[in-house]
């Protein structure tokens, strides 16, 4: 089979208006990059969102690959071969997973979005859009304190890390302001990649243009002395986010590989945090589209409860269904192969890795929601072991549908199409979130290490401890809570797979961010700076005769 790039090179794309005129919008709210890429003017064509609201999750993911957004992709396609009018709204890739190892964002095989070189790459410039205004907010509060300081920051109390969006591990703890007072005063600070900037999650929760400068406004970016909060606001710098960002507050239209339409907004992380694409994005397509197929990153553990807890919370959505992507390959790593050991047919291994779903479908089902198992196809799954999951669903009684789409494009994404349709019509009442957001910081933090991860005890180190009580004092306890974790394990230890039984969690740190609105906690070892790879992506990526190879 072709590369994922050979496949997109050769994609026959329409152009970016004929689009828009599926969904009745018109030229003048269109604002086109190029012939395929074109940014939507929310107020003039959103209306109340009347779709459906589809999420796509996964078990915990492993090195195998497990096919998220290639199952989101292939699912809208085939929703809407069966003439059915769908949308999809995904996250904007980052620049340091493209160059590095994990790879891009833009599906896979036949089940793609389209321009994905332009897709994986700069796109339409959001990201770079948020790495000036992190960093501008950055070089306001050392011009502020080297200027005399008139709001008494502590330097040793600054929370606001410069960012940039590559994976690049030397950035990780940095000194700035050396070579003299001319220069600044002296600090540590560090770097974060791009993603997990405060800017990108207010970017993806805010609901307008209005209400990303309120929150843009109160995101909290030091202490004084005295240890009172100090905001972007107070350094008069809102207004000049404002200017940085206000062609990246509208939503990316582009289309699949079979002209679905496809919005794409937003690309925080889920292991650091929330994982989720813009509310914005998300409720345009709701407001033109019936069905909606969305994504949220990692496993359940991470990004469906961030997108449950925090993002449905926050803009008031009621998915209708959950998508839980599985692969044979990695449920057999999950029961303790290795990945050159993945082609070889073992049920025992299948049997031993089935407890990481199971525990995911459990956790779906808390938030009183239907879904479906979707078993992901790969070339080397045995007829063996895919009449086992068969009967392992058919035993259990859970829907379970087979996915081609990465070979077959929208016709082997039917039988998965069908069976959603079907769970959305027994849906019978809302979605309930896992935590009341009334309760302290630190019982929803054991609610979600418990309920969601099957931690038997949470422990706190003084630090957190500290922090969290703080940031009671200081009103912000009835925020929810954005646990940063590793993604390969349902613990916070990333070599435990499967389903841990009697572990602990250990919580490390906890940070403010007011602006997104909720309050991050730090789960074991998380680095907001990843770094490359021995052998990463970007040794293999050329241009040649003025076409890019090895992109994926």
């Amino acid at each position: 089979m072709r590369s994922d790039l050979e496949i997109a090179q050769d994609a026959e794309m329409l152009p970016i208006e004929q689009i828009a005129e599926k969904l009745n919008i018109k030229k003048e709210d269109l604002e086109c990059y190029g012939k395929y890429k074109a940014k939507i003017h929310v107020s003039g064509i959103r209306k109340e969102p009347q779709g459906k609201l589809i999420l796509v999750t996964a078990m915990n993911p492993t090195p195998a690959g497990e096919g998220k957004s290639t199952t989101t992709i292939g699912l809208g396609d085939a929703l809407a071969k069966l003439n059915l009018k769908t949308m999809i709204a995904l996250r904007e890739p980052s620049l340091g997973p493209v160059m590095g190892v994990k790879g891009g964002a833009a599906g896979g095989g036949y089940a793609q979005v389209v321009p994905m070189e332009d897709i994986n790459l700069h796109f339409t410039g959001d990201i770079h859009a948020i790495t000036a205004a992190n960093n501008l907010i950055s070089a306001m509060i050392d011009n502020h304190i080297h200027q005399g300081n008139s709001l008494g920051i502590d330097p040793t109390r600054i929370v606001w890390h410069r960012c940039m969006d590559m994976n690049d591990r030397a950035l990780r703890n940095v000194i700035v302001g050396l070579g003299g007072s001319a220069n600044g005063q002296p600090r540590e600070d560090r770097f974060d990649i791009t993603v997990a900037s405060e800017v990108m999650a207010v970017l993806c929760l805010a609901d307008s243009a209005e209400d990303f400068k309120r929150r843009i406004a109160r995101m909290v970016v030091a202490y004084t002395y005295e240890k009172k909060p100090v905001t972007v606001d107070d350094l008069q710098a809102t207004g000049a986010v404002m200017v940085l960002m206000k062609d990246a507050l509208l939503p990316n239209l582009v289309q699949t590989l079979e002209h679905t339409p496809a919005l794409i907004h937003g690309g925080p992380f889920a292991n650091i945090a929330h994982g989720c694409n813009s509310v914005l994005a998300t409720k345009t397509a709701l407001s033109l589209a019936d069905y909606v197929v969305t994504e949220a990153g990692f496993g359940a553990d991470l990004g469906a409860e961030k997108f449950l807890d925090i993002k449905c919370r926050s803009a008031h959505l009621d998915p209708s269904c959950v998508v839980i992507v599985a692969t044979v390959r990695a449920l057999k790593m999950h029961g303790g192969l290795l990945k050159n050991q993945l082609d070889q047919v073992n049920l025992e291994a299948l049997a031993q890795g089935i407890g990481n779903l199971e525990k995911h479908i459990e956790n779906i089902r808390k938030f009183s929601l239907p879904y479906v198992v979707c078993l992901n196809r790969f070339s080397t799954d045995s007829a063996e072991e895919l009449a086992w999951m068969r009967s392992w669903a058919q035993k259990n009684h859970h829907p379970l549908a087979i996915s081609e789409v990465f070979e077959k494009g929208s016709e082997g994404g039917i039988a998965l199409a069908e069976e959603v349709l079907k769970q959305i019509k027994s849906k019978k009442t809302p979605y309930r979130p896992i935590y009341d957001v009334n309760q302290s910081l630190f019982e929803k933090i054991r609610i979600v290490c418990t309920e969601i991860y099957g931690a038997q005890k949470v422990d706190f180190s003084t630090v957190a401890k500290n922090q969290l009580k703080e940031f009671q004092k200081n009103g912000w306890d009835h925020l929810p809570i954005c646990i940063a974790k590793t993604q390969y394990s349902l613990s916070d230890q990333p070599k435990l797979l499967g389903r841990p039984k009697e572990f602990a969690i250990t919580i490390k740190e906890a940070k403010c961010s007011l602006g997104a609105g909720f309050i991050v906690v730090y789960a074991g070892d998380i680095m907001t700076m990843p770094g490359l790879s021995k052998d990463p992506a970007a040794t293999k990526m050329d241009v040649v005769d003025g076409k890019t190879i090895g992109l994926f």
